[in-house]
């Protein structure tokens, strides 16, 4: 387990090392000492724990790493779980849309770096959510991979819309791992 020193909680915080031992002392800072010297130190959980309780920012070298996000667009759910298998087992967190409207809600919420995409939906179709996402700048560094059943021509049009890649149903697992670590390093 990783641990801090009272000198490194003070330049995190911006604050004199006899406040940070202050903290220690008074148990509003969770922390132990050393054998010997009779250092401090405190587990990074635990200084967390104190920013969050206060109200501190948290230090972006502090911050656990999430795992990169995939945002699966698919109104069949048997599909959809298909493909988020393929992305957990390669390592990824992932969120289902049903339809288009919901996926442009989720895209805005959570900022995935990849997205998969069923070109055949009700309401707003697979184009619409290309067309749309392309239009916002936020969304300019998003992969997106259509996975579709229908023909090449169709494929074709959403590679022209501004789809990075295309698979067609039934798609290769080893291919789609294949493309999210690609679009992941990118």
């Amino acid at each position: 387990m990783k641990t801090l020193t009272s000198g490194e909680i003070a330049q995190y915080c911006d604050v004199n090392l006899r406040t940070v031992i202050r903290w220690l002392e008074s148990g509003k800072l969770k922390g132990f000492k050393l054998p010997g010297r009779g250092n401090n130190r405190v587990l990074v959980s635990d200084f967390i724990e104190f920013l969050e309780r206060h109200e501190m920012p948290i230090p972006e070298a502090l911050k656990p790493e999430a795992s990169p996000l995939i945002l699966i667009v698919d109104d069949e759910m048997p599909v959809a779980k298909s493909i988020q298998r393929v992305a957990r087992r390669a390592g990824f967190d992932t969120l289902i849309a049903t339809g288009g409207f919901q996926a442009g809600m989720m895209l805005s919420q959570h900022a995935p770096r990849i997205m998969t995409l069923d070109l055949s939906m009700p309401g707003m179709d697979g184009y619409s959510v290309i067309e749309y996402t392309r239009e916002q700048e936020s969304q300019k560094g998003l992969k997106i991979i259509v996975i579709s059943a229908l023909d090449d021509s169709s494929l074709q049009r959403a590679m022209d819309l501004g789809a990075d890649a295309s698979l067609t149903k039934p798609f290769s697992n080893h291919d789609l791992t294949q493309l999210f670590e690609q679009f992941m390093q990118n």
